[in-house]
């Protein structure tokens, strides 16, 4: 286990991104325990898989949106999915502007903009959710 971002919703519950096992970790307030909310199939591209997750951030629904770093892209989990979708990147490491080079954090500003860490590519870009561009 390799703990890298923590993220705590308005109902006090934990989001750990866990890099090593790929996958994203919840604990309700008061658990002794935690559930797989996203990845936890191991190491992989599909959507039902993560590789070295980083930034986390849910929103008001219970969406965990995964900075997926080792596959350049970033996830969307809604509440209770066996599997995720590709909202930005996914397209091959790369500095074109749909592409990420081993994204690390994001968040979302209150217009619904998605700002995303993009390390390697030494920028931070913004993306317009509802355009996706």
């Amino acid at each position: 286990s390799y703990p890298t971002y923590v993220f705590v919703d308005r109902d006090h519950s934990v989001y750990v991104s866990d890099e090593e096992n790929h996958r994203v970790m919840k604990w309700m307030e008061g658990a002794k325990q935690g559930i797989v909310v996203a990845g936890g199939q191991g190491q992989g591209n599909d959507l039902t898989q993560l590789s070295s997750p980083r930034g986390v951030v849910v929103d008001q629904l219970g969406t965990v949106y995964v900075a997926d770093a080792g596959n350049n892209r970033i996830m969307r989990w809604p509440k209770g999915a066996t599997q995720g979708s590709v909202i930005v990147g996914g397209n091959g490491s790369g500095e074109q502007s749909n592409q990420l080079n081993w994204p690390f954090g994001l968040s979302f500003d209150r217009h619904g903009n998605l700002y995303v860490v993009d390390w390697r590519n030494h920028r931070a870009q913004k993306f317009d959710m509802d355009s996706n561009a």
